[in-house]
């Protein structure tokens, strides 16, 4: 199937929205699979905590979240607070998100084609949001990378940094 251009945002329904802030408090419980979690950010223009699951994807000895939607409200607002969120799950964990550029990206968007979301399998994200079969190669989506905002995760906490 080619891909369908999805260059511009595309904000959830409402109801995916309600399911979506569901799913973000089970992850803060610890209801859900291990890879979705809960992240909060300040919004950008209110500065009041925003909270949406996410789910992540473990490559090279590192986890990643990506923004299926591309330029998402999650993302804009991490950008807008220097790249400081909070990740819950069980407990808070205050993390950088650090952004993968754009040509080290479609390793990490083939490791997330391969595992399976709380919800939803591979083959559909695939298709839904990346519109290529759940096999891509990593040239296809090479092509694709620059739509998908990727960001490293790292535990401040671990690393002795301050969040501030």
């Amino acid at each position: 199937m080619p891909y369908r251009d999805r260059t511009e945002y595309r904000p959830p329904t409402r109801v995916v929205g309600h399911i979506n802030r569901l799913v973000a408090r089970l992850a803060v419980l610890g209801l859900t699979p291990r890879n979705t979690v809960a992240l909060e950010v300040p919004g950008r223009r209110t500065g009041e905590r925003r909270r949406t699951a996410v789910v992540s994807v473990d490559y090279a000895g590192n986890r990643y979240l990506v923004s299926l939607p591309g330029e998402s409200e999650w993302v804009r607002n991490v950008r807008a607070a220097g790249y400081q969120a909070t990740i819950r799950r069980w407990q808070a964990r205050r993390v950088r998100l650090d952004e993968v550029p754009t040509d080290q990206r479609a390793p990490i968007l083939k490791a997330y084609l391969s595992r399976r979301a709380y919800s939803k399998s591979p083959e559909y994200e695939a298709r839904e949001f990346f519109g290529v079969a759940p096999d891509a190669s990593l040239d296809e989506l090479s092509t694709l990378a620059s739509r998908y905002p990727v960001f490293r995760i790292v535990d401040l906490a671990s690393t002795g940094r301050s969040a501030s």
